[in-house]
């Protein structure tokens, strides 16, 4: 699948956007249905959905087991460990702040890995953009992190460790997606990723959970909402971006997902936004246009 500049330039943007809306749908899908559950309709219905349109538009399938397995372990990863670490952290009571708070350390843990893993020169200026973006969203989320006040969030290690865990598993995931795979067809390699992530989350349902469903208005709407813009647009944006760049500046995007995150939930619930969040919000922008920028 080919990218004009221009989509290039759009994509990080709409990639953003559309991953923070995941928050949103999580927060209705999570009350009617256990985490791991939940992902496994959720994994299963977008299989289908990039089978349908990888054989409408014809497009290429891997041509051997390896790069099968190669798409199946980043969907592990990208998919199955982060996925299932973050609503499962959330599904024992973990502020959703807090867990995107744990999950802003990706940036740090992708740039100390991409040198000897990958190559990639970060510089000093993109160390810096990584502390400020990480600062930045402190002060954003810090007061919807559940850990002060009287209503504080009781320290979980589980959910903890699973949050931990989610944050390993997508920067891991997306420095194998860039040495692995690139020049696949994205329709079809997600297909796989999707069919690998698909694995763990069933296990988990079987020994963990009922399998218990309420299907109610909120949790279909989640769901759709989900399948069809999170594990079908977001996630094709995001390979595509990864393909297209470093993934030391692709991991920068995810400190403005909580960010968004928090704009949104000003226009659509109502929360407020004070002095020091905003503040938050312009040095966690001016901290990505660091860890983005080029020499």
């Amino acid at each position: 699948m080919s990218a004009s500049p221009l989509w290039l330039k759009l994509s990080p943007a709409l990639f953003v956007f559309l991953w923070a809306t995941g928050f949103v749908g999580a927060t209705w899908g999570l009350p009617y249905a256990e985490p791991f559950t939940f992902l496994s309709y959720r994994f299963s219905i977008v299989a289908v959905l990039l089978v349908i349109i990888a054989l409408s538009t014809r497009a290429v399938w891997p041509a051997t087991p390896k790069q099968c397995a190669h798409n199946m372990i980043v969907g592990i990863l990208i998919q199955g460990t982060y996925l299932g670490g973050v609503f499962y952290a959330i599904s024992r009571g973990m502020p959703t702040g807090l867990s995107a708070l744990v999950a802003g350390l990706q940036p740090a843990l992708t740039a100390l890995a991409a040198r000897p893993l990958l190559g990639e020169h970060v510089s000093r200026l993109q160390w810096l953009g990584i502390a400020l973006g990480f600062a930045g969203l402190v002060l954003v989320l810090w007061n919807k992190a559940g850990i002060t006040g009287d209503a504080g969030w009781p320290l979980d290690w589980i959910a903890l460790g699973c949050a931990g865990l989610a944050t390993i598993g997508i920067t891991a995931g997306s420095m194998y997606q860039k040495a692995f795979m690139t020049g696949q067809d994205i329709r079809t390699g997600t297909v796989w990723q999707y069919i690998g992530a698909l694995v763990p989350v069933l296990v988990l349902s079987w020994l963990l959970e009922e399998g218990t469903v309420h299907w109610t208005t909120d949790f279909i709407f989640a769901m759709v909402w989900l399948c069809l813009v999170l594990s079908i647009g977001a996630v094709s944006l995001l390979m595509l971006i990864i393909r297209h760049g470093d993934v030391s500046r692709v991991a920068g995007l995810f400190y403005l997902v909580p960010v968004v995150t928090a704009v949104m939930s000003y226009f659509l619930f109502g929360e407020q936004l004070n002095a020091v969040q905003i503040g938050g919000i312009a040095v966690t922008a001016f901290g990505v246009a660091l860890v983005s920028r080029r020499a």
